[in-house]
């Protein structure tokens, strides 16, 4: 087939592709898409817009393709915004197609239905690439174009509004490319400067952010081979397999990793940002002699001074200094384990009964299983740093800290991985933003264990307002009976209060094959030993 409607055309372009699921909310401005889809693949109907498009995030994230979110015009594109923030924030390869009104009415301000003002602008704003289909002629090209966009390093949301009446039009299909843009290979001075400097390094440390996850083997080679500490951001966690001895992980804030930072002669960072939150709000000391490779020319220096900074792809770079020799200090590997070791009991020790639901976490699940975490204090506590990753793609998480989306996004994380369990570890706050989304996991009915950590609101900020101010506002809310709320909607439910029960309801949930809802009662279990104060800065009243 060669024409169609422009349901037809997405269709098309989704499978060259290798997109065969979308995730939305159908709506008058965008029923051919939603109808055509359904029709050659599998459309997910969610129940909020930004759902769509984290579902979509989640599912880019856990495959490595393409996520696809469809939403309506106007108040439609406007519910996506927050999780296009977000996937914009961790780089995720989602097309997000947009309805819009009928092209004869656009700027007419006439008020249409649906219709609202300079939704592009909105889009531009929130996206990496943001585009208006404006005839029948160009819809094909602005479709691959916006694909080529998500898809290309470093890659983000791409999103596309499409008037109605341009929807319904017949479209003749023509060939192109959804071939991302070429990465251009590092200059080879730089790539010079940066052997000479890794050379004489006698105590390297690593830092991996989510750039170094395409580079898995040669970042593992080359921190072997140098007996370097490897550090991560949120986002690089799993580029090297947490339970290796030389990985120390998120840690690079704790108080334990301190001293090797600062007895550290050279910091090899790889496609990070240094976010405020993993570098003490920038005031995190870090070994001055820097070389840093990242993809992004704007990046380099931008947060610490990079003695030689290279653009490159990570992969290519750390393969042009794979021949380099390593000259480490004796003594240094050793130094490098005793900190990951410490780091680890030390959280271990302040995270009390937690512990053993964090083993029996990565006990209880293969290391393909997805981990989707939302803003939970569980999650942000010791789920980011002490619940071991062995794979990027497992490591799924609210990169732009928003509350809410760990739902959405481990169902379509799930619908990615159909042939491992996924958990999603979720407040009973958060879960509460978008829960109906319940809905969705209870008719799509993916193989996810939700584990809803129950603490009467929004523990992280109950904690901060504890600690800062002595008062409370707005943080104690009123929470659904979820055993009532589960049965409901046919999930089995299995509730934790005691120390000794998580493992056991675990495995009962993995063994389902299919969606279960497991309950951790916060209030019942002993408190931890220190309250999680997140790291973020307030001023002294």
């Amino acid at each position: 087939m060669n024409h169609g409607h422009g349901g037809e055309l997405l269709v098309r372009l989704l499978s060259e592709a290798g997109a065969d699921t979308a995730f939305g909310v159908v709506s008058v401005h965008n029923l051919p898409l939603v109808e055509a889809v359904a029709r050659h693949s599998r459309f997910v109907p969610v129940r909020h817009e930004a759902a769509a498009v984290n579902a979509a995030d989640g599912y880019a994230r856990a495959s490595g393709g393409l996520g696809v979110a469809i939403t309506s015009t106007g108040t439609g594109a406007g519910n996506a915004a927050g999780a296009l923030v977000e996937a914009l924030t961790a780089g995720s390869r989602v097309l997000h197609v947009t309805g819009q009104i009928d092209s004869e009415f656009l700027g007419s301000g006439r008020g249409v239905i649906h219709e609202t003002r300079d939704q592009i602008g909105m889009l531009t704003a929130i996206s990496k690439h943001a585009a208006t289909v404006t005839s029948v002629e160009t819809a094909e090209e602005t479709l691959r174009a916006a694909i080529r966009h998500a898809l290309s390093v470093p890659s983000g949301p791409a999103s596309v509004e499409w008037p109605i009446d341009l929807q319904y039009s017949r479209h003749e299909f023509r060939p192109g490319s959804l071939e991302p843009a070429p990465i251009p290979p590092p200059d080879a001075a730089v790539l010079a400067e940066a052997a000479e400097l890794l050379a004489a390094a006698r105590r390297p440390v690593f830092w991996l952010g989510g750039g170094a996850t395409g580079a898995r083997d040669e970042v593992r080679a080359l921190a072997e081979r140098f007996g370097a500490a490897v550090f991560t951001s949120n986002s690089g966690r799993g580029t090297v397999p947490e339970n290796h001895e030389l990985v120390v992980g998120n840690f690079a804030a704790h108080e334990q990793s301190a001293r090797l930072l600062a007895d550290a002669d050279l910091l090899v960072s790889i496609g990070t940002h240094f976010r405020s939150n993993e570098t003490k709000h920038y005031h995190l000391a870090l070994p001055e002699r820097h070389l840093q490779i990242d993809v992004d020319a704007e990046a380099l220096g931008r947060v610490y001074p990079a003695t030689v900074g290279v653009r490159g792809d990570a992969a290519t770079v750390l393969a042009g200094l794979s021949t380099v020799e390593a000259n480490t200090e004796p003594g240094w590997r050793d130094r490098v384990i005793e900190t990951r070791k410490a780091v680890r009991d030390k959280l271990n020790e302040a995270i009390g009964p937690y512990a053993e639901i964090c083993a029996a976490l990565r006990e209880g699940l293969p290391a393909e299983s997805v981990i989707a975490r939302d803003v939970t204090i569980p999650s942000s506590q010791w789920g980011n740093r002490l619940l071991d990753i062995h794979d990027p793609r497992t490591n799924v998480f609210p990169a732009g800290g928003g509350i809410g989306q760990g739902l959405a996004t481990g169902i379509g994380a799930a619908l990615a991985t159909p042939d491992a369990p996924t958990v999603v570890m979720v407040g009973d706050g958060g879960l509460a933003v978008h829960l109906g989304e319940l809905c969705t996991l209870a008719q799509e009915r993916p193989w996810l264990a939700l584990v809803v950590f129950n603490d009467g609101g929004y523990g992280v900020l109950r904690n901060m307002q504890d600690h800062h101010r002595g008062q409370r506002a707005g943080v104690d809310l009123f929470t659904p009976d979820f055993a009532r709320l589960a049965q409901s909607l046919d999930l089995p439910h299995t509730l934790v209060s005691k120390p000794g029960q998580f493992a056991d309801a675990l495995a009962k949930a993995v063994a389902q094959h299919g969606p279960s809802v497991i309950e951790v009662d916060v209030t019942a279990l002993p408190a931890t030993p220190r309250p999680f104060v997140p790291p973020v800065p307030v001023p002294e009243s």
